[in-house]
């Protein structure tokens, strides 16, 4: 049984429909999650759809996280780009400010960013896309804190620049021995069973570690947990995790 200190974040990737095409359950999404973590456009997102997610978000109480990502709708924002980083820090400079400005219009703010997709893996381990990323929050506001994977090098620079960092862990994702996620690419990368993602979110939360794809059981510390908006069964997922914790007292709230 989890002690009643404990206590979470849930977010979930919203926004990321496009004109008349939309992804995902959004409004439901926000009856569940803690946090919304909102397209920016660079992947998907149109403004209006943006701006009705954003107002959705303000009226539940939802903290609004800014999603930023490579300039690739074509993609989702899933394939690798390699982008010099000057022109990723203007990216994602780019990409806050457009968020914060749509925010803002319905009384709201972004309060996070995290990246989305491919970046965020990529910043994992790749040193000046990292880096980029960074200086992109540090130029526009130090107050922003960014969301991560732990050990991943976009942490450990974000720490070293002063800015504060959110660990995260995937409910929907496997994970390697190392700690980092199973490409999408591979077999098994995407859990959709929810009693296995509710059972998996519970040990995350509550005993810190996962156990592989290879079996190895990894150490894992996060104050927020990722559920995939456009993962197969999102909502169902989201409310059976959201159960789960709260009959174990553990406490869903924001983290920013």
């Amino acid at each position: 049984m989890a002690q009643t200190s404990t206590r979470i974040d849930l977010n979930a990737d919203l926004g990321e429909g496009y004109g008349v095409w939309r992804l995902g359950d959004d409004a439901a999404m926000l009856e569940v999650v803690t946090s919304a973590t909102i397209a920016c456009g660079f992947h998907a997102g149109d403004p209006t759809s943006l701006r009705e997610t954003c107002a959705a978000a303000v009226a539940a109480g939802v903290a609004i996280g800014a999603q930023v990502s490579y300039p690739d709708r074509v993609g989702f924002g899933r394939r690798f780009l390699d982008i010099a980083p000057a022109d990723l820090t203007a990216d994602v400079i780019y990409q806050i400010g457009a968020l914060e400005g749509v925010a803002r219009s319905v009384g709201g703010r972004v309060s996070y960013v995290k990246p989305h997709g491919a970046l965020y893996n990529s910043i994992v381990s790749h040193e000046e896309q990292a880096r980029a990323v960074v200086d992109a929050v540090v130029a526009l506001d130090r107050d922003l804190p960014l969301f991560g994977l732990p050990g991943s090098v976009s942490v450990g620079l974000a720490q070293a620049a002063g800015l504060v960092t959110v660990a995260e862990a995937f409910a929907d994702r496997a994970y390697r021995a190392d700690g980092s996620l199973v490409p999408r690419s591979e077999p098994g990368a995407v859990i959709t069973d929810t009693d296995a993602i509710c059972a998996r979110v519970l040990r995350m939360v509550v005993d810190h570690e996962v156990v592989a794809d290879d079996g190895a059981v990894v150490s894992i510390e996060a104050s927020t947990v990722c559920l995939h908006g456009d993962t197969p069964g999102a909502v169902d997922h989201a409310r059976a995790v959201a159960a789960t914790l709260r009959a174990e007292g553990v406490t869903v709230a924001r983290v920013t």
